[in-house]
C-alpha cells in the first residue's frame, strides 16, 4: 500500500491521480455486490436473497463506522504498534478539500473513500463461510463489532505508519493478510462455534445459478483492477501499471491451474471451478502483485489455482462447514501469496527487495511469517469470540426448520425468484434442477 512512498515536501495535487483513484474506489466498490452475486449464485433458491444481504449491509454499516471512527483507528496516529487514533478525522472533520495524504498527490478525502471500500468488502467474505444458517440481525452487529476489534486494527498493522507489521518490513501491497487472510481465518472462527449446516455431508447443497455465479467471478475480476492497481495510489512511477499486469496474467494462470487439477482429480472441466480459480488467483495476488514480475505472477497464480482447489475439500476431511470456502479460496490464497513473496520478490518492483529465488535469502520469507500468522491468530481467535458471545446472548443461528424450509421467507419476508406467473404445475420445481450443470467435479466444493 502506497504510504510507503516519501515524496518532496512540495508535492501537490494531482488532477490525474484524483481522478483515477476516484474510479478505482468506484472499481472497489463492485466489489462487493459482485461478490454478493458470486455468493448468492453458489448457494440453493431458498438461501439467495439472504446471501445478496449479507453482503449488501456491509455497505451501510462500515459506510458509516468508517466515517464515524473507522478511519482514525486504521490511520490516525499510532499507539504502540496496535491501532491509531486522531480525533481530527472522528467523523472526517477537520479535512480541507485539498488537503494531501501523507505522501502522495491525492487529497485525503480520496485516500478515505478508496480504503473504506477495503473496509467494506472485507467482512462481506466472511458471509459465505455461513450460508444458509445466521441471523441476519446477529450478522449485522457481528460486522459492526468485527469491523470495529479486527478489521480496523489490522489494517493499521499492515498499511498504517507504525503499525508493528508495516514497521517490520511486511509487504502487503492491497490486502493479502489484511483482506483475505483476516476474512479467512474469521470465517474459521465463527463457523467452528456455529456447527455445521442442517444436512451437512449428507444433503446436495449445490448452486442454484452457475450464470450468476461467473457474473460475479467476471465482476470481481474487473473490480479487483482498481482494488489492485489502485493501491499504489497514483501512476507516477509505473508500478501501479506492473501491478494491473499480474493481476491479469496471475488470475489467467490460476484459472488453468484450477482446472487442469480438477480435469485430473475429478475428470471435467466445470464452471464453477473456472470462476473459483479465478478468485484464488486473485487473492493470491493481491499482496504479491507489486513484488514480483510477470513470470513470478505466472507461477503465483498456477500455485494457488491447484493448492486452493486441493485446499477446498479439507473441510470434508476435517469436518468444519465452510459454506462456499471462504477458508480454502480466501485463506489459503492470501497465505499463498503473501509468503511466496519470500521466493519470487524481484527487488524491481514496489521495492529492492529481493526473495529467495533472486538471491535474497530468506528474510523476507520470515517477515512475511510473522505478518501471516499475526494476523491469522489473531482473527481467528477474536472472531470466534465474538460469534461465541454473540451466540450466548442474541443467538446466531436460525431455528433448525427455518434452515430447512429456507432463510429467506423467515429474515426478508421475500423469495429470489416468483413463479406464479409462469403457469404449469411443473414451474415450482424448475430452479432445483439448475444444479446438476455442476458436473462431479464440483462436487469437492458444493454437495456439502
Amino acid at each position: 500500500m502506497a504510504p510507503a512512498i516519501t515524496l518532496a515536501a512540495e508535492t501537490e495535487l494531482s488532477a490525474a491521480n484524483t481522478g483515477f483513484m476516484l474510479i478505482c474506489s468506484a472499481l472497489v466498490m463492485l466489489m462487493t455486490p459482485a461478490l454478493a452475486f458470486f455468493y448468492g449464485g453458489m448457494v440453493r433458491v431458498k438461501s439467495t436473497l439472504n446471501m445478496l444481504m449479507m453482503s449488501f449491509i456491509s455497505l451501510g454499516i462500515v459506510t458509516v463506522l468508517w466515517v464515524l471512527y473507522g478511519f482514525s483507528m486504521a490511520f490516525g496516529t499510532d499507539a504502540g504498534g496496535v491501532v491509531g487514533w486522531n480525533s481530527d478525522w472522528i467523523g472526517l472533520s477537520d479535512i480541507g478539500l485539498t488537503e494531501l495524504w501523507d505522501g502522495t498527490t491525492i487529497p485525503l478525502f480520496v485516500f478515505v473513500v478508496f480504503q473504506l471500500m477495503f473496509a467494506v468488502l472485507t467482512p462481506a467474505l466472511i458471509s459465505g463461510a455461513l450460508a444458509d444458517r445466521v441471523k441476519f440481525t446477529a450478522w449485522a452487529l457481528f460486522i459492526a463489532l468485527w469491523a470495529t476489534v479486527v478489521y480496523f486494527p489490522v489494517a493499521h498493522w499492515v498499511w498504517g505508519a507504525g503499525g508493528w507489521a508495516f514497521e517490520l518490513g511486511v509487504i502487503d501491497f492491497a490486502g493479502g493478510t489484511a483482506v483475505h487472510i483476516n476474512a479467512g481465518a474469521a470465517a474459521l472462527g465463527v463457523i467452528l462455534v456455529i456447527g455445521k449446516r442442517v444436512g451437512f455431508k449428507k444433503d446436495p447443497m449445490r448452486p442454484h445459478s452457475l450464470p450468476l455465479v461467473m457474473l460475479g467471478a467476471g465482476l470481481l475480476w474487473f473490480g479487483w483492477f482498481g482494488f489492485n492497481a489502485g493501491s499504489w495510489l497514483g501512476n507516477d512511477d509505473g508500478v501501479g501499471a506492473l501491478m494491473f499486469v499480474n493481476t491479469q496474467v496471475a488470475t489467467g494462470a490460476a484459472v488453468l491451474g484450477w482446472l487442469a487439477y480438477e480435469k485430473i482429480r475429478h475428470g471435467a472441466f466445470t464452471t464453477l471451478g473456472a470462476a473459483s480459480g479465478a478468485v484464488s488467483g486473485l487473492v493470491a495476488i493481491t499482496p504479491a502483485g507489486g513484488a514480483v514480475s510477470p513470470l513470478g505472477a505466472i507461477a503465483v497464480g498456477v500455485i494457488a489455482g491447484v493448492v486452493c482447489a486441493m485446499a477446498v475439500g479439507l473441510k470434508y476431511r476435517f469436518g468444519y462447514d465452510d459454506s462456499l470456502d471462504v477458508v480454502g479460496v480466501h485463506l489459503v490464497g492470501g497465505i499463498l501469496g503473501s509468503l511466496l513473496i519470500g521466493f519470487f520478490a524481484s527487488g524491481k518492483g514496489q521495492s529492492d527487495v529481493e526473495g529467495l529465488f533472486y538471491g535474497g535469502g530468506l528474510d523476507q520469507f520470515w517477515k512475511q511469517c510473522a505478518g501471516v500468522f499475526g494476523v491469522l491468530a489473531y482473527s481467528l481467535v477474536v472472531s470466534a469470540v465474538l460469534a461465541f458471545l454473540l451466540d450466548k446472548t442474541i443467538g446466531m443461528r436460525v431455528a433448525e426448520d427455518v434452515e430447512v424450509s429456507g432463510i429467506d421467507q423467515a429474515e426478508h419476508a421475500e423469495t429470489a425468484y416468483d413463479y406464479s406467473g409462469a403457469g404449469g404445475g411443473a414451474s415450482r420445481t424448475t430452479a432445483a434442477p439448475a444444479a446438476s450443470a455442476t458436473a462431479p467435479a464440483a462436487s469437492k466444493k458444493v454437495d456439502a
